[in-house]
């Protein structure tokens, strides 16, 4: 070792701590292999001192009981070492490759340790060994009445782990300690390892460096009724003689139940205890604190000792000094923390009254420390939850003697072994459990950008093509065994003879049915609870939704409240960012009954999502639900349904399915399985909705193709979600009363330009979508349509064109204005459109991110028209 500076001023304590800093640098890059060596050759060192050690720190102190000590060392030593020789605590700690997280541990650097008179050898070693497996440089500053132990504690590690390959200077120690080299060392130190008195803990919290400190423990015992009383005094007993009531966790009060009480004096005196008359127990009050706070000269005394000094003849064996006290006050000597073999004893009218005194007792000095009951863990088990509800204290020991139970691994294995105890937040401690080496080191994370999980949900089964309804709805019977079915439409449908296809394949394979069929457009939850009551009545075990968006929505939260009827809309319809992360999922359905969506539109592709809109009628609330719960469990695509739809639906819900499509193509969230689907909806829908709208029936193939275009959009923006154009269009509608097809027709041309901005103010945020690339998958479909183009520009430019072209063939307008809506309402309605626009649930999803100006920019531009630049 290098020449050692004897640390007296402040002078020498840089010095020291120059040396030692130096040290941990070239420390600081040792492997784990070398470090292991070095904590193995120390805490062997360590343990084969553990007599002397134990011998001269009650040589120097006068405090607690030699055997005690080396037991204390003992397990400093062996307990600590097999705690940790196992422990990663250099370089790389952890690694998962699949989610790309890797951990790397580093040392703090140089630890100032302040070890206390109470354990002044046990403790050095519990710190140097720490500080040794985390790579920490260590300084201590030992108590002024324990400066020789501790350092010769320190020494002998030290020069076994310089053996071992450590850097000389790896530890040191002040050798004239005093309060204001310990407050240097502190200071200048990069974390403080602080075990004491609450006013040196106190001045480490004020240092201005981080700290870990313990509080101070008042620890109540509380004897239950069906405890067994010898396991409780001879626990008792054991902690509190060792080391003469030194441990900061021993049991500083008895609480026991009135009707064991006579039993459990009875077993403390035939075990060795000393119970004071009530002349004795005044005489030990006017000892055990002086001026309010604790008699040093108690501190770790035997009982017989103690009992001298206040005058008292006891036997010279008596293993502890029993008051019987009835105040739990801080007025009350016996109540406070006394670190000697002297205990309260409380009697408690019941176990509720124990807990009150337990808690009160705490309160005054062992808050966040340690406390203790004696109870049946089979039979009382409900008192023991109570108890630990009750206690402010971070460890919690059920049948354990406290002293030997709250430093770990002794009476349970489990429990971190530690001779720093943190206290949390109740006892003004950084920690909350037993110290460690996790308490030492720096974890540095690398973060890997990860596509963790994407994901493909659709309804269990899709039937499709031209006249698939009847054999799909066999499964009913002859696959799925069902037998009430109930069918959720409109009443236009219904009138119209659309939901008899369905009623007669029902009844041709004996299904008994009932028809709801109180659907109104933008369906309100007032109809979704009568639909729900009288799914109800009926007992359905399938729902079968007809109908367009409505229908089929409303059959969603019916289906919802018939199985969940204490579901709160306020909850689910909250936002999310991410649908796997959502803070109220919807709990699971399909318990009840099966449910298959049977669409008579080719646009909302509801038939195949987990989404539904239902209106709050009483406050006008629209509130937008999405979660995979309300997936249809079937659905069944037969254009047959759809062949006389009218041509303005035609039009409105194709180009609503046309906007799917591209909002989920540009969508932050799409994926191989999505871009295949919307780009092959778009395709057909270029191809066959101009017939389907201008033919109708005439022409069943346009018809057949658009109802599958739609269908396909709708699993690809379930699945990759929506953009702004949708969140525009909702509120566009909302406000004006303009069909939804319709308002996305307004904006999509918009929402395109925008997107494609190769330098947008702000980009969409999802890990998959690493750069701005909704250009290149507008050009790539423009590509896919055969649209020409030489440059990405340009293709962009002939899919918005090719799109307002549909737009004209299906006699949509081309502008806000051009549909009819007054300038005035819209532009009075603007700035709250925008926000609300802003806050929708789909913008999360778009390609780029729009700011309040930019979503109304695009209002204004879609009103007046781009050209114009969005003014009048």
């Amino acid at each position: 070792m290098s020449n050692q500076i004897k640390v007296t001023n402040e002078e020498t304590l840089l010095q020291k701590l120059a040396q030692v800093r130096a040290a941990q640098r070239e420390y600081a890059e040792f492997g784990q292999e070398r470090v292991d060596k070095i904590f193995f050759a120390a805490a062997m060192a360590a343990n084969k001192a553990r007599i002397p050690l134990a011998k001269a720190a009650v040589a120097e102190t006068g405090m607690g009981v030699v055997e005690d000590k080396v037991i204390k060392n003992h397990y400093a030593s062996e307990y600590i070492y097999n705690r940790y020789k196992d422990e990663k605590t250099c370089g790389e700690i952890e690694r998962d490759a699949a989610f790309g997280i890797t951990k790397i541990a580093e040392p703090f650097g140089v630890i100032a340790a302040v070890i206390p008179t109470t354990n002044p050898t046990s403790t050095a070693i519990f710190k140097c060994l720490l500080a040794l497996k985390t790579r920490n440089g260590l300084l201590i500053s030992p108590h002024p009445r324990a400066k020789c132990c501790t350092a010769e504690a320190a020494r002998i590690v030290l020069e076994a782990a310089v053996k071992a390959g450590a850097p000389d200077d790896i530890i040191g120690w002040i050798d004239a300690p005093s309060v204001q080299l310990s407050t240097l060392v502190m200071k200048e130190a990069d974390l403080i390892l602080a075990t004491g008195g609450p006013g040196m803990v106190k001045s480490a919290y004020g240092s201005g460096k981080p700290a870990i400190g313990v509080g101070a423990g008042n620890t109540p015992a509380i004897i239950d009724s069906g405890a067994d009383i010898r396991t409780a005094v001879s626990s008792i007993l054991l902690s509190k003689t060792f080391d003469n009531g030194m441990i900061c966790a021993s049991e500083q009060s008895a609480i026991v139940l009135r009707d064991v009480y006579d039993e459990f004096k009875k077993e403390m005196l035939y075990r060795g205890a000393y119970i004071l008359n009530a002349a004795n127990a005044e005489k030990l009050r006017k000892i055990i604190l002086i001026n309010g706070a604790l008699n040093a000269a108690v501190v770790g005394q035997p009982a017989a000792k103690i009992a001298a000094l206040a005058g008292i003849d006891v036997p010279p064996d008596a293993k502890i000094l029993i008051g019987e006290v009835e105040n739990v006050e801080p007025a009350e000597e016996f109540a406070h923390e006394k670190l000697s073999p002297v205990l309260a004893l409380y009697k408690a009218a019941d176990f509720d009254d124990a807990l009150k005194k337990a808690s009160r007792l705490i309160a005054d000095g062992g808050l966040g420390h340690t406390s203790v009951l004696y109870a049946d863990e089979v039979k009382a088990g409900d008192k023991i939850k109570r108890w630990y509800a009750a206690m402010r204290t971070c460890r919690c020991l059920l049948n354990s003697p406290a002293s030997q139970g709250a430093l770990g691994d002794v009476y349970n294995f489990k429990l971190t072994p530690s001779l720093t105890l943190g206290c949390g937040a109740a006892g003004g401690n950084s920690v909350s459990e037993n110290v460690g080496a996790k308490h030492l080191i720096n974890i540095k994370t690398v973060v890997e950008r990860r596509e963790n999980m994407l994901w493909f949900r659709a309804p269990e089964k899709v039937y499709f093509k031209k006249g698939c309804l009847g054999v799909a709805l066999t499964e009913l019977k002859d696959v799925l065994h069902k037998k009430r079915a109930f069918i959720v439409t409109d009443s236009f449908l219904f009138n119209g003879g659309f939901t008899k296809p369905v009623t007669d394949v029902l009844e041709k394979i004996g299904i008994a049915h009932t028809t709801f069929f109180n659907v109104a457009p933008d369906p309100t939850l007032a109809c979704a609870k009568e639909g729900a009551k009288a799914m109800t009545d009926f007992g359905p075990d399938v729902v079968i939704a007809v109908g367009g968006g409505s229908p089929l929505d409303a059959a969603k939260i019916m289906r919802l409240l018939y199985e969940k009827p204490d579901t709160v809309f306020e909850d689910v319809a909250m936002r999310f960012a991410d649908i796997r992360k959502r803070i109220s999922p919807l709990p699971k359905l399909g318990e009840k009954a099966y449910f298959i969506a049977v669409p008579t539109t080719a646009g909302t592709g509801s038939e195949v999502t987990p989404f539904a809109v239902i209106t709050d009628e009483s406050t006008g609330v629209k509130y937008p639900l999405a979660d995979y719960e309300l997936l249809p469990d079937m659905a069944i695509v037969d254009a047959d349904l759809m062949m006389n739809i009218p041509k303005g639906l035609t039009a409105a819900s194709g180009v609503d399915a046309l906007t799917h499509a591209l909002e989920a193509l540009a969508s932050v969230m799409a994926s191989d399985f999505t871009n295949g689907l919307a780009n092959e909806a778009v395709k057909l829908l270029f191809e066959y909705l101009p017939a389907a709208y201008q033919k109708g029936a005439a022409d069943p193939l346009a018809r057949e193709k658009t109802a599958h275009a739609a269908c396909m959009a709708g699993m690809a923006f379930g699945n990759a979600f929506l953009g702004v154009c949708h969140s525009m269009a909702h509120k566009l509608g909302a406000y004006h009363h303009l069909p939804h097809g319709v308002a996305n027709a307004l904006m999509i041309g918009e929402v395109i330009r925008f997107n494609s901005a190769e330098a947008p103010a702000k980009m969409g945020m999802f890990p998959q979508y690493k750069y701005p690339e909704a250009k290149s998958r507008y050009a790539a479909l423009a590509s896919l349509l055969n649209l020409g183009g030489k440059t990405d520009s340009d293709k962009v430019d002939r899919l918005i064109g090719a799109i307002d072209a549909l737009k004209k063939t299906l006699n949509l307008p081309a502008t806000i204005a051009g549909a009819g809506v007054d300038e005035n309402k819209f532009l009075a309605t603007l700035d709250k459109m925008t926000e609300d626009a802003f806050d929708d649930q789909c913008t999360g999803a778009n390609p780029r991110y729009p700011l309040f100006a930019e979503i109304k920019q695009m209002y204004l531009n879609a009103y007046y028209g781009a050209k114009n630049g969005g003014n009048k």
